[in-house]
Protein backbone atom coordinates (compact mmCIF):
# COMPACT_ATOMS: atom_id res chain seq x y z
CA UNK A 1 0.00 0.00 0.00
CA UNK A 2 1.20 3.77 -0.76
CA UNK A 3 1.22 5.77 2.00
CA UNK A 4 -1.55 8.65 2.20
CA UNK A 5 1.16 11.46 1.44
CA UNK A 6 1.90 12.05 -2.11
CA UNK A 7 5.15 13.49 -3.36
CA UNK A 8 3.04 16.90 -3.99
CA UNK A 9 2.62 16.12 -0.18
CA UNK A 10 -1.71 15.59 -0.82
CA UNK A 11 -3.58 12.55 0.25
CA UNK A 12 -4.73 9.74 -2.16
CA UNK A 13 -8.67 11.71 -2.01
CA UNK A 14 -7.24 14.61 -2.68
CA UNK A 15 -7.56 17.15 -5.89
CA UNK A 16 -5.17 19.11 -6.91
CA UNK A 17 -5.26 23.12 -6.14
CA UNK A 18 -7.53 24.43 -8.94
CA UNK A 19 -8.60 27.88 -10.26
CA UNK A 20 -10.50 28.84 -13.28
CA UNK A 21 -10.20 32.09 -14.54
CA UNK A 22 -13.07 33.42 -16.86
CA UNK A 23 -13.00 36.24 -19.66
CA UNK A 24 -9.13 35.30 -19.93
CA UNK A 25 -9.21 36.66 -23.28
CA UNK A 26 -10.86 40.02 -24.89
CA UNK A 27 -12.52 38.39 -28.27
CA UNK A 28 -14.12 34.79 -27.80
CA UNK A 29 -17.31 34.90 -26.48
CA UNK A 30 -16.35 32.65 -23.41
CA UNK A 31 -12.66 32.30 -22.43
CA UNK A 32 -10.97 30.90 -19.79
CA UNK A 33 -7.66 29.62 -17.84
CA UNK A 34 -7.82 26.43 -15.59
CA UNK A 35 -5.04 25.71 -13.84
CA UNK A 36 -5.57 22.23 -11.72
CA UNK A 37 -1.93 21.98 -10.31
CA UNK A 38 0.60 22.68 -12.60
CA UNK A 39 -1.47 22.09 -16.14
CA UNK A 40 -2.25 25.11 -17.75
CA UNK A 41 -5.16 25.41 -20.35
CA UNK A 42 -6.87 28.18 -22.22
CA UNK A 43 -10.58 26.96 -23.40
CA UNK A 44 -12.39 29.28 -25.04
CA UNK A 45 -15.89 28.90 -27.08
CA UNK A 46 -16.96 30.54 -30.05
CA UNK A 47 -20.11 31.32 -31.69
CA UNK A 48 -20.45 30.74 -34.92
CA UNK A 49 -23.38 31.67 -37.08
CA UNK A 50 -23.70 28.35 -38.80
CA UNK A 51 -24.32 24.58 -37.90
CA UNK A 52 -22.93 20.87 -39.90
CA UNK A 53 -25.27 20.38 -42.96
CA UNK A 54 -27.20 17.75 -40.81
CA UNK A 55 -28.82 19.75 -38.65
CA UNK A 56 -29.09 22.57 -41.69
CA UNK A 57 -32.71 24.09 -41.41
CA UNK A 58 -33.89 21.96 -38.62
CA UNK A 59 -33.73 24.44 -36.06
CA UNK A 60 -31.18 22.90 -33.38
CA UNK A 61 -27.83 24.44 -32.61
CA UNK A 62 -24.62 22.59 -31.99
CA UNK A 63 -21.46 22.06 -29.84
CA UNK A 64 -18.31 20.75 -30.55
CA UNK A 65 -14.58 21.10 -29.41
CA UNK A 66 -10.70 20.84 -30.98
CA UNK A 67 -7.74 20.13 -28.70
CA UNK A 68 -4.78 20.47 -28.96
CA UNK A 69 -0.95 20.89 -26.94
CA UNK A 70 1.39 23.55 -27.47
CA UNK A 71 5.00 22.06 -28.36
CA UNK A 72 6.61 22.87 -25.49
CA UNK A 73 3.86 22.22 -23.11
CA UNK A 74 5.98 19.53 -22.00
CA UNK A 75 9.11 18.76 -20.51
CA UNK A 76 10.65 18.31 -24.05
CA UNK A 77 9.27 19.96 -27.64
CA UNK A 78 7.13 17.66 -28.86
CA UNK A 79 5.79 18.17 -32.64
CA UNK A 80 3.40 20.62 -33.76
CA UNK A 81 0.14 18.72 -33.50
CA UNK A 82 -1.80 18.42 -37.13
CA UNK A 83 -4.96 16.20 -35.34
CA UNK A 84 -3.24 13.16 -34.27
CA UNK A 85 -5.15 10.04 -33.19
CA UNK A 86 -4.73 11.10 -29.54
CA UNK A 87 -6.02 14.80 -29.97
CA UNK A 88 -9.03 13.83 -32.12
CA UNK A 89 -10.07 11.37 -29.43
CA UNK A 90 -10.07 13.74 -26.85
CA UNK A 91 -11.76 15.97 -28.31
CA UNK A 92 -14.64 13.96 -29.16
CA UNK A 93 -15.06 13.43 -25.55
CA UNK A 94 -15.16 17.10 -24.76
CA UNK A 95 -17.67 17.32 -27.62
CA UNK A 96 -19.84 14.77 -26.06
CA UNK A 97 -19.41 15.80 -22.34
CA UNK A 98 -20.27 19.16 -23.15
CA UNK A 99 -23.75 18.23 -25.14
CA UNK A 100 -24.20 16.28 -22.29
CA UNK A 101 -24.54 19.51 -20.21
CA UNK A 102 -26.47 22.01 -22.30
CA UNK A 103 -29.61 21.62 -24.44
CA UNK A 104 -27.97 22.80 -27.23
CA UNK A 105 -30.90 22.36 -29.65
CA UNK A 106 -32.35 25.36 -28.28
CA UNK A 107 -29.07 27.38 -29.07
CA UNK A 108 -31.08 28.34 -32.83
CA UNK A 109 -28.69 27.17 -35.51
CA UNK A 110 -25.59 28.09 -34.23
CA UNK A 111 -22.07 26.22 -33.45
CA UNK A 112 -20.45 26.47 -30.33
CA UNK A 113 -16.97 25.92 -31.08
CA UNK A 114 -14.73 25.08 -28.33
CA UNK A 115 -10.70 25.28 -28.90
CA UNK A 116 -8.67 23.75 -25.72
CA UNK A 117 -5.03 24.71 -26.27
CA UNK A 118 -2.45 22.76 -23.02
CA UNK A 119 -0.20 25.40 -22.49
CA UNK A 120 1.66 23.00 -19.97
CA UNK A 121 0.61 19.25 -19.50
CA UNK A 122 1.08 17.78 -16.17
CA UNK A 123 -1.60 15.15 -16.19
CA UNK A 124 -5.67 15.06 -16.22
CA UNK A 125 -5.28 17.51 -19.52
CA UNK A 126 -8.46 16.30 -20.84
CA UNK A 127 -10.27 16.07 -17.85
CA UNK A 128 -8.99 19.64 -17.36
CA UNK A 129 -10.48 20.60 -20.60
CA UNK A 130 -13.85 19.43 -19.38
CA UNK A 131 -14.07 21.34 -16.54
CA UNK A 132 -12.89 24.52 -17.78
CA UNK A 133 -15.25 24.12 -21.13
CA UNK A 134 -18.30 24.29 -19.18
CA UNK A 135 -17.58 27.33 -17.99
CA UNK A 136 -16.64 29.01 -21.31
CA UNK A 137 -19.29 27.55 -22.86
CA UNK A 138 -21.57 28.65 -20.18
CA UNK A 139 -20.60 32.24 -20.66
CA UNK A 140 -20.51 32.14 -24.41
CA UNK A 141 -24.55 31.27 -24.25
CA UNK A 142 -24.95 33.96 -21.60
CA UNK A 143 -23.12 36.14 -23.91
CA UNK A 144 -26.04 35.17 -26.81
CA UNK A 145 -28.85 35.49 -23.91
CA UNK A 146 -27.87 39.06 -22.98
CA UNK A 147 -27.46 40.28 -26.88
CA UNK A 148 -30.83 38.80 -27.39
CA UNK A 149 -29.83 36.33 -29.98
CA UNK A 150 -31.54 33.79 -27.63
CA UNK A 151 -34.34 34.75 -25.48
CA UNK A 152 -34.59 31.77 -23.33
CA UNK A 153 -31.10 30.33 -21.31
CA UNK A 154 -31.02 26.40 -22.50
CA UNK A 155 -31.39 23.94 -19.55
CA UNK A 156 -28.38 23.07 -18.17
CA UNK A 157 -26.22 20.63 -15.33
CA UNK A 158 -22.85 21.44 -14.62
CA UNK A 159 -20.26 18.87 -15.45
CA UNK A 160 -16.58 18.09 -14.93
CA UNK A 161 -14.08 15.25 -15.14
CA UNK A 162 -11.56 14.20 -13.36
CA UNK A 163 -8.46 11.33 -13.76
CA UNK A 164 -8.26 8.70 -11.20
CA UNK A 165 -5.50 5.76 -11.11
CA UNK A 166 -4.55 2.80 -9.04
CA UNK A 167 -1.02 1.78 -7.74
CA UNK A 168 -0.34 -1.10 -5.78
CA UNK A 169 -3.90 -1.64 -4.90
CA UNK A 170 -4.55 2.22 -3.99
CA UNK A 171 -6.58 4.53 -5.78
CA UNK A 172 -5.53 7.89 -6.33
CA UNK A 173 -7.54 10.82 -7.34
CA UNK A 174 -6.12 13.76 -9.98
CA UNK A 175 -3.54 12.38 -11.37
CA UNK A 176 -0.31 14.49 -12.62
CA UNK A 177 1.87 13.47 -15.12
CA UNK A 178 4.83 11.25 -13.01
CA UNK A 179 1.63 9.70 -11.18
CA UNK A 180 -0.52 9.04 -14.70
CA UNK A 181 3.11 7.13 -16.24
CA UNK A 182 3.15 5.08 -13.88
CA UNK A 183 -0.26 3.59 -12.56
CA UNK A 184 -1.40 0.13 -13.53
CA UNK A 185 -5.34 1.30 -13.83
CA UNK A 186 -5.99 4.49 -15.54
CA UNK A 187 -9.45 6.04 -15.52
CA UNK A 188 -11.34 9.68 -16.72
CA UNK A 189 -14.31 10.06 -15.21
CA UNK A 190 -17.29 12.36 -16.39
CA UNK A 191 -20.11 13.35 -14.48
CA UNK A 192 -22.96 15.86 -13.66
CA UNK A 193 -24.08 18.02 -10.69
CA UNK A 194 -26.50 15.25 -10.05
CA UNK A 195 -24.05 12.80 -9.81
CA UNK A 196 -25.21 11.31 -13.03
CA UNK A 197 -22.76 9.58 -15.16
CA UNK A 198 -21.98 11.34 -18.60
CA UNK A 199 -18.93 8.70 -19.39
CA UNK A 200 -15.89 6.20 -17.91
CA UNK A 201 -12.62 5.29 -19.40
CA UNK A 202 -10.77 2.85 -18.08
CA UNK A 203 -7.69 0.78 -18.97
CA UNK A 204 -5.45 -1.80 -17.29
CA UNK A 205 -2.09 -0.58 -17.85
CA UNK A 206 -0.54 -3.25 -16.25
CA UNK A 207 -3.04 -4.81 -13.70
CA UNK A 208 -6.25 -6.35 -13.82
CA UNK A 209 -8.97 -4.93 -11.41
CA UNK A 210 -11.93 -6.22 -9.10
CA UNK A 211 -15.69 -5.12 -9.93
CA UNK A 212 -15.37 -4.38 -5.76
CA UNK A 213 -12.91 -1.59 -7.09
CA UNK A 214 -14.28 -0.49 -9.86
CA UNK A 215 -16.87 0.52 -6.95
CA UNK A 216 -14.35 2.25 -4.68
CA UNK A 217 -12.98 4.63 -8.06
CA UNK A 218 -16.43 5.54 -9.02
CA UNK A 219 -17.26 6.85 -5.37
CA UNK A 220 -14.22 8.61 -5.21
CA UNK A 221 -14.33 10.22 -8.89
CA UNK A 222 -17.61 11.40 -8.14
CA UNK A 223 -16.28 13.23 -4.61
CA UNK A 224 -13.57 14.72 -6.51
CA UNK A 225 -15.90 15.57 -9.53
CA UNK A 226 -18.18 17.45 -6.71
CA UNK A 227 -15.42 19.36 -5.13
CA UNK A 228 -14.38 20.61 -9.17
CA UNK A 229 -18.34 21.75 -9.60
CA UNK A 230 -18.24 23.58 -6.66
CA UNK A 231 -15.41 25.96 -7.81
CA UNK A 232 -17.78 26.05 -10.99
CA UNK A 233 -20.50 27.02 -9.32
CA UNK A 234 -18.33 29.76 -7.55
CA UNK A 235 -16.94 31.30 -10.47
CA UNK A 236 -20.37 31.24 -12.39
CA UNK A 237 -22.08 32.35 -8.98
CA UNK A 238 -24.56 29.81 -9.60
Amino acid sequence: MLSKARLDGRKFNEIRKTVIQRNYLKFPEGSVLICQGNTKIIVTASVIESVPRFLVDTGAGWITAEYSMLPRATQIRNQREKYKGRSVEIQRLIGRSIRAAFNYEKLGERTIKIDCDVIQADGGTRCASITGAFVAVFDAINHLYNEQLIYEFPDYKVIAAVSLGIKNNQILLDLDYNEDSKVDVDFNFVMNEDSEIIEIQGTAEGATFSKEKLYEILDLGENGILELIKIQKKELNL
